[in-house]
């Protein structure tokens, strides 16, 4: 794919998520390859084309390639490029990924994905800045900036010899890891209602009307494994499953698979076993075992909202005053030791 205009807007404010961009910044300048990793949604594509915009190669071209979609044999002819005949159904010159990005950045998304034989391939482009198209003799000279991007770990596939080591060691002369949203919890809000904006212009509504508190809660204390990609998802169907345009949003679609007719492929039932609860350990003191559960939850909740007393109160379903009465009634410290 051919990227020609600006990355789209990158919306954070989390000091992890800060920190990231700071870190993208410094490495921009510089035409050294870079690795951006990060579990899968957490917006490494945004992340690799602000690389770019942010670079002398603003105005050049921006090619990204997701490698995972292509069989070796075309991943090569994409990136190297092929003469005339050089195999059944090469009736025309082919210019590759690299040579269209001369001057410029590609972009090698999935990464891990790539065969040995192609990153020995990639490995000499790097070393030499030379490609050779798939039936050619020429050597051609090309200048572009590597940008890989992974989910994988490329260090643990080089132990296990799934990967190369030398072409790992001149990809990562820096690694920039994109936060998972779980540790920017104070950008979901502001990444849900942006989303939602977004969709209910697409529906045509005339404004969005908001998240009511038990929808805002629930964003806050939902994991997100599949991230900020996972996030859009499950705004816009709320905001387009919602069945009055003037009302906050009140209920969120996160599982769209979620029916009481869900096909259920389970040949037999669960093990009674396998099911049962674990039973509490016996005896106990009930009202000090709730207290000190309750404690427990306060200071997670603290932790897990970087101390931030309003977001803390709202993963756990509470007001900000309901949140600040429990803090005085078990004297617990409202900020982080030193």
């Amino acid at each position: 794919m051919l990227a020609t205009a600006a990355s789209q807007q990158i919306i954070g404010e989390a000091p992890a998520f800060l920190e990231m961009l700071e870190h993208v910044s410094r490495a921009a300048p510089l035409s050294k390859p870079v690795l951006v990793v990060g579990e899968r949604g957490t917006g490494k594509e945004l992340i690799a084309s602000r690389l770019h915009f942010l670079s002398e190669r603003w105005e050049q071209k921006l090619v990204k390639v997701n490698c995972a979609a292509l069989t070796e044999s075309i991943l090569e002819s994409e990136l190297f490029g092929h003469e005339s005949g050089a195999f059944t159904g090469a009736a025309t010159t082919h210019i590759g990924h690299f040579e269209r990005a001369d001057g410029g950045t590609l972009v090698l998304d999935e990464l891990a994905t790539i065969s040995l034989r192609m990153q020995e391939k990639i490995l000499r482009t790097i070393e030499y800045g030379e490609v050779q198209r798939v039936g050619g003799t020429e050597t051609l000279q090309v200048d572009v900036r590597i940008v890989g991007s992974t989910n994988a770990d490329l260090r643990r596939l080089a132990a296990d010899g799934r990967f190369r080591e030398d072409l790992l060691d001149r990809l990562a002369f820096d690694v920039i890891t994109v936060p998972p949203l779980r540790e920017r919890i104070e950008d979901i809000m502001p990444l849900a209602n942006a989303f939602a904006i977004n969709m209910a212009s697409e529906l045509k509504w005339s404004y969005f009307p908001g998240f009511d508190s038990k929808a805002s809660s629930a964003l806050l204390r939902n994991r997100w494994p599949g991230n900020v990609r996972e996030l859009k998802n499950a705004v816009e169907r709320s905001v387009y499953r919602s069945q009055d345009q003037t009302q906050a949003i009140a209920t969120l679609a996160l599982d769209p698979f979620d029916s009481p007719f869900m096909i259920d492929e389970s040949t037999s039932a669960p093990s009674p076993v396998a099911t049962r609860k674990r039973p509490p350990l016996l005896p106990t003191h009930l009202k000090q075992r709730l207290l000190d559960t309750e404690v427990d939850l306060l200071n997670a909740a603290l932790e897990k909202a970087l101390f931030n007393q309003r977001l803390a109160a709202d993963l756990l379903g509470l007001s900000y005053h309901q949140f600040r009465g429990k803090l005085r009634k078990f004297n617990i410290r409202s900020k982080p030791r030193n």
